[in-house]
């Protein structure tokens, strides 16, 4: 052996974007994807709000505006 392979499996994972097999290492640009092209599709799924996290909803309380306005009122 002469250094060159890694003693360690290179480890494989599914693709987020379309389930095949992805090289999840440095020399895999897209990782965890299997190419630039589902990468980009991802990106764009974002970008399109395709995708949200979820939040409570923030709407204040009607009683939370009327005592801050009557605290802050002239």
């Amino acid at each position: 052996m002469d250094g060159s392979e890694p003693l360690a499996k290179k480890r494989m994972v599914r693709c987020p974007q379309c389930g095949q097999p992805a090289l999840f290492s440095s020399e895999n640009s897209a990782r965890p994807f299997c190419s630039e092209r589902c990468k980009l599709l991802d990106l764009g799924q974002w970008a399109n709000e395709d995708y949200r996290v979820p939040a409570e909803n923030q709407t204040p309380a009607l009683d939370d505006v009327e005592s801050w306005e009557s605290e802050n009122s002239d």
